[in-house]
This record gives C-alpha cells, structure tokens and sequence, in this order.
C-alpha cells in the first residue's frame, strides 16, 4: 500500500513539475482592457481605436529562435527554413541565437502546435507589445532609437541581431517593435477594426493575408508602432519575418 501511495505520490509530483517546466521562457500577461490602434488619417486598417479586452496568458520572452526551430525540424522532419544557412540573414547553425526568419505562417503554426503552444491573436499581440504603457506608441514609450528598431538610416547596416540584445518592455517581452516581423494567428483585412469587437477578438472568419507585426530591421519607423499592422500572404515566407508564441493558462 505504502509502494502504491508513493508511486501515485511520484506521478503527480512529476506532472506538477511538467507543467510549471512548460512555461519556462515566458512572461505572463495579466487580463486587461486597452485602447487598439489608431485614429489617424490614411489608417491603413489601424483605425478606428477601438476598446478590447484580453484574457491573460503566457508569451515567449523572444522570438524563436534558429536553435528552437532546428530542434524541431530534426524531432519531426519537418522542413528547415527558406534561406537557411545565409549568412546576410543570421539564418542558420552558426547563428543559433537569432531569431528564425524564412518561414511561413503554416510553418510557425506547426512549430507552435508541436511546442504546446499557438499564435498569438492580433489583440493579444499589441496589448503585450504596449507593456502596460497607456497612449505610447512604441514598446517602451514615444520614443523611438534606431538601437531599439536595430536599424540604421539606410535599413541595412545592422540587420538582425540575436534575440534579447535590447531592453525589454513593461512586460518583460523583448524585440517587440524592431528585429523581425511576427507572424500573429489573426487573418488580415483592413475594415475588420470597423467591426469594434470588445471581448477578446480573433480577427475575420476569411482571407488568405495573415498579420504581421513588430517592423523589422528593414522597415521604417512608422512600422515599430505598437498599432501598426500589415498584412502577408499566409504561404509567403520573408526574410525578415519570425515569429514568437503564447499558451493559455491551465486551470
């Protein structure tokens, strides 16, 4: 009787481990309401501001990165990414640290299915990037450096950099305007922010474009705001865009 109780004992003590091992690299994002994108003229589908509530969940601190990424197309087989091994874009072995680019957004949301996790939502996505900051349009305030964006005036000089170089947000998210563009789960379409969704919107039901945010070291500034938001063609895969996850919160 007593082998059994500690064997039951052992299983749950290992289960409990797992699952505060499986958030490991994360921050927690706490529930909130906050205004989403921008009343400005020539919105570009970042407008009308709209108010949104968020339930709270856990986001990767970084971009995933090229040795996340190796690890698991040698565990499934799947694909390495386009542009692997290309020194100009920091892909491949040697730059193991950087975050990956060259992918698609089916191939993020494989990686995302095999690591237990999924794409952000477009809400989540900016509400995180905002870090708690109210009226801010950059991760970490109004203003914007070319460090923080690892750009240089001509968009080349710097190019990616490995993940996590810069401060990070109120949140403790790093790279969240600047880097790599990020794929998010939500379907793109410019009139959708009409639509005024409150609770936890996931974007329109059709549409072959998926979002992308951040900016990347190859986009201007307007393209680090918080609100700003493009859409991609979902089987495209780009040099300069990444991707980074989130998971829900076990109850």
């Amino acid at each position: 009787m007593r082998l059994i109780f500690l064997s039951i004992f052992a299983a749950l003590t290992i289960g409990l481990s797992t699952q505060s091992d499986s958030y490991d690299g994360m921050a927690l994002i706490p529930s909130g309401e906050f205004k989403m994108g921008k009343d400005i003229q020539n919105g570009l589908g970042f407008s009308p501001d709209h108010k949104v509530k968020v339930d709270s969940f856990y986001m990767d601190k970084y971009e995933v990165t090229n040795r996340e990424y190796l690890k698991f197309c040698q565990e499934t087989g799947y694909n390495l990414p386009e542009f692997w091994n290309t020194d100009i874009f920091k892909s491949g072995e040697k730059y193991l640290d950087y975050p990956v680019v060259g992918i698609n957004w089916e191939d993020a949301n494989k990686y995302a299915e095999w690591a237990g996790k999924r794409l952000p939502t477009e809400a989540e996505w900016e509400y995180a990037a905002r870090g708690g900051l109210v009226g801010k349009d950059f991760p970490n305030g109004d203003k914007w450096t070319k460090e923080s964006a690892k750009q240089d005036s001509t968009g080349w000089k710097n190019l990616i950099e490995p993940v996590g170089k810069y401060e990070p947000n109120g949140f403790g998210l790093y790279d969240m305007g600047g880097n790599v563009w990020e794929w998010v789960n939500d379907r793109y379409s410019e009139t959708y922010y009409k639509e005024g969704i409150y609770d936890n919107p996931k974007g329109p039901d059709k549409g072959a474009n998926r979002v992308i945010r951040s900016g990347s070291w190859h986009s201007g500034e307007m393209c680090y705001k918080v609100f700003f938001r493009k859409g991609l063609i979902y089987n495209w895969s780009d040099f300069a865009v990444g991707f980074r996850c989130v998971k829900d919160i076990r109850i």
